[in-house]
């Protein structure tokens, strides 16, 4: 990570302690289970959560019945991939949805990018907004930004 990025991402980690977060709200939607919309306006590029949870080797997660696991750190050998998996410790990133990569509609509605970084020799994976986000809408990225692994064709 650049010098300058990393000074960005410790800046949001301190306003995060303070409690000066991105606006987001979790919300329970009949259809699609525990989602996330913005509670105000976000800018684009800021850093809206940094996915949060216990890492794993992927090869012990393949069978896992969570519902949240992104990958975090992908080698020339499976055995040795990383995933976080928040289903005992994360945060509010768990509940961002996920877009259906398979149709168009599905990719317009993308308003986030999960990004991979380095900070100090570990592995970090953050949400950042691709664009401007309006008080109301719903947050999504791709989960597919990385591998095609994960079905997302029954997405809405």
């Amino acid at each position: 990570m650049k010098k300058e990025d990393k000074a960005s991402y410790q800046k949001c980690k301190e306003m995060c302690k303070r409690g000066d977060c991105p606006p987001l709200l979790v919300k329970f939607d009949s259809h699609e289970g525990f989602v996330v919309e913005a509670d105000g306006f976000i800018k684009d590029l800021t850093i809206v959560a940094e996915y949060t949870g216990d890492v794993d080797y992927m090869s012990k997660r393949e069978n896992d019945d969570g519902d949240s696991i992104m990958g975090l750190l992908f080698t020339d050998s499976e055995s040795k991939d990383l995933v976080i998996c928040p289903d005992k410790r994360g945060n509010i990133a768990r509940f961002v949805s996920g877009i259906n990569n398979h149709t168009r509609e599905g990719k317009k509605k993308q308003n986030l990018k999960s990004v991979r970084f380095d900070i100090d020799g570990e592995a970090h994976a953050l949400l950042i907004a691709i664009r401007d986000i309006h008080k109301g809408e719903r947050l999504y990225y791709d989960y597919n930004g990385y591998q095609n692994d994960y079905p997302t064709e029954h997405f809405v």
